[in-house]
């Protein structure tokens, strides 16, 4: 799946000097009982969704705000994308300020989610923002820097200082392509980048942890290879995040491997920043479902009960492996007219997600979706 600063010195300044003062966090570890504190949803499109009228239900059917019925459910953060000016809008800086305050009016805690693009970044695209497309590697780190410094203290300033950030987005072989692309196993440019969303993060706010978030739950060579090459660019991080998908990731045994072996290497807590199933292969409005096998992975059916099945044993082999969060990718994302999978179109593109959101199409809750500690 968006500058000025304050005080006497000059950004380069503060750049600097906020990559000379590291500043080491107290981060949450897993308990003896192995919880999982951090039990979390992307809701990114939940607020066009709710701009277009969509209506959403508990699983007994009584209508409600989508926070309040997955904070019932056991969800206590929100994940928020944020890219840089998408053409609908749709998530840049003054919608994710604006549904911040939504979510911590509700007691839940926020993580947002830097792309670092006008669009989608993910395994197979990192495109740069347009206001960027020209910026060289000399240039970039200073861009990472400004834009998550700006989101961050605009979060800040409304009172709604994110709990955690995400610098990239599964970003396997780097970000803001090509400059930042890890090519020939060389991590130089990308380690410029992630430490200037760091550093920019701890100078808005210090209490802010940093997710480096990479695809990599499906093999513990793929994940040694991303993180060793950061971390031999002396980039700091607070959590590990990884996204597992089974139907793309293997079985639930291989990630629990990868999740331990990540948490003890570089002795930081981990967390699955993305999962989903679906619970259903209907396709409810045209545009074909990304994922529309009866059975996709083996033994959970494409139903209500084999979703819910699915995500408890998700939550479970993370738990044990020693993981302390779990986020589900867009869970209230049900189809909605008008509220596209393309942010240059969004009134007239579908979602392929719909058929694994834990809402149903007429925005009803799947009664056995539970976030347990």
């Amino acid at each position: 799946m968006t500058v000025s600063h304050p005080g006497r010195l000059s950004k380069a300044a503060l750049f600097l000097v906020a990559l000379a003062l590291p500043v080491v966090l107290p981060v949450p570890a897993a308990s003896a009982a192995n919880s999982l504190g951090m039990r979390g949803a992307d809701l990114s499109t939940t607020q066009r969704a709710l701009d277009l009228g969509a209506k959403y239900a508990d699983a007994r059917g009584v209508a409600g705000d989508p926070l309040d019925i997955l904070k019932a459910a056991g969800v206590n953060y929100v994940r928020l994308r944020v890219w840089n000016n998408p053409r609908s809008g749709y998530n840049d800086k003054a919608k994710v300020l604006q549904y911040a305050r939504a979510v911590r009016a509700k007691g839940l805690k926020l993580l947002v989610d830097f792309h670092y693009s006008d669009t989608w970044a993910d395994p197979g695209a990192q495109a740069k923002p347009a206001a960027w497309a020209s910026h060289g590697i000399g240039r970039l780190p200073t861009d990472v820097y400004d834009y998550t410094y700006d989101v961050c203290s605009g979060l800040k300033a409304q009172g709604t200082a994110p709990d955690s950030v995400q610098i990239g987005n599964e970003i396997n072989t780097g970000m803001l392509w090509n400059d930042g692309k890890v090519v020939d196993n060389d991590f130089t440019n990308l380690g410029l980048l992630l430490k200037a969303g760091y550093a920019a993060t701890k100078a808005c706010n210090s209490g802010t942890q940093v997710v480096v978030h990479t695809a990599e739950a499906d093999s513990d060579a793929h994940a040694r290879w991303f993180y060793d090459g950061i971390r031999a660019q002396g980039v700091q991080w607070d959590i590990t995040g990884l996204s597992y998908y089974c139907y793309w990731h293997g079985t639930m045994a291989n990630m629990a491997g990868v999740v331990s072996d990540v948490r003890s290497r570089y002795g930081k807590p981990v967390v699955l920043a993305e999962t989903a199933y679906p619970y259903t292969t209907a396709d409810h409005d045209g545009t074909p479902n990304v994922i529309s096998a009866a059975q996709p992975c083996s033994g959970y059916p494409a139903t209500p009960a084999g979703q819910a099945a699915n995500f408890t044993a998700v939550q479970n082999t993370a738990r044990t492996a020693g993981a302390i969060g779990v986020f589900y990718w867009e869970p209230a994302w049900y189809a909605v007219p008008g509220n596209g999978w393309d942010p240059a179109d969004i009134a007239g593109s579908g979602n392929g997600w719909e058929n694994q959101a834990v809402f149903d199409r007429a925005g009803r809750l799947n009664p056995d979706i539970r976030w347990t500690p």
